[in-house]
């Protein structure tokens, strides 16, 4: 069941509605963590530079995959930080349905499933800023070591 939302169609067919601006298929760029104090602060279980996609449709539903670049390296399972899932070997994925607040420029994803099982229903909110082809998205968390921190995905559109 797609809650009631103001995302794809519904957002009053306002072209320039985020909700609209949003809907595509985005290749991650970058993936930074930084302390209150502005101290970069790399998340071991992804790192700085994995692989990702995320997908956002008219319906509202939507879908993320994360992969360590090199997952030789990578823990074979770790905590997830305050607000976020938890990566496994490496890797992250989930996916679910999506509501955007046009007024907050804010996305809120409810997890219909989830490579971490604890993760499923979990309903997480993003703060979200589409400019032409680029999309970013920001959230508090925590590192990994227990650290408050803001997260700053940036993305490409790539369809």
């Amino acid at each position: 069941m797609v809650p009631e939302r103001t995302t794809g169609a519904s957002a009053g067919g306002n072209e320039g509605a985020l909700a609209e601006r949003l809907v595509g298929t985005w290749q991650l760029r970058s993936r930074i963590d930084l302390t209150a104090s502005g101290e970069r602060c790399a998340e071991p279980t992804l790192g700085e530079d994995p692989v990702a996609l995320v997908f956002f449709d008219r319906r509202g539903n939507f879908a993320a995959q994360f992969m360590k670049r090199d997952r030789s390296t990578a823990p074979a399972a770790a905590p997830g930080g305050s607000n976020n899932t938890r990566a496994v070997d490496g890797y992250d994925a989930y996916f679910g349905s999506y509501i955007v607040d046009e007024q907050r420029g804010v996305v809120t994803t409810t997890l219909r499933g989830a490579l971490a099982r604890e993760h499923v229903g979990a309903v997480l909110t993003r703060a979200v800023h589409v400019a032409g082809d680029t999309l970013t998205i920001t959230l508090d968390t925590t590192s990994s070591d227990g650290r408050p921190v803001t997260r700053t995905l940036t993305w490409s559109r790539v369809g």
